[in-house]
């Protein structure tokens, strides 16, 4: 009799079974929602560093037309330059006759 009594479960060890199984499915529960969200974050973080980039590439891009900009300014209040570029446009100081070159044809 004590062999049989061993062999067949007892209510309370199946009781015990249940509530592991219970919980192992919690856990597989959370940790595949973890998985999901991780991944998901992942994909919105590549997403964001790719327009992180672009944003600091326009900077760089911005920042180099600005410099630009600033060194012409800073030529136009030079009035050397701006004799330059009067002349170029066929404009000249007064008394000043502009020489004007024929391009010889081909």
């Amino acid at each position: 009799m004590a062999a049989s009594n061993a062999s067949t479960p007892t209510p309370a060890s199946v009781g015990a079974k249940r509530r592991l199984k219970l919980l192992l499915f919690v856990v597989v529960l959370f940790l595949s929602w973890a998985a999901y969200t991780l991944i998901v974050q992942q994909y919105h973080t590549g997403e964001r560093n790719s327009q992180l980039q672009a944003a600091k590439d326009k900077l760089t891009e911005v920042q180099q037309k600005n410099e630009q900009l600033q060194k012409e300014i800073e030529r136009l209040n030079d009035d050397e330059y701006i004799g330059q570029i009067a002349r170029q446009q066929g404009l000249g100081l007064p008394g000043e006759k502009p020489i004007q070159m024929e391009k010889p044809s081909p």
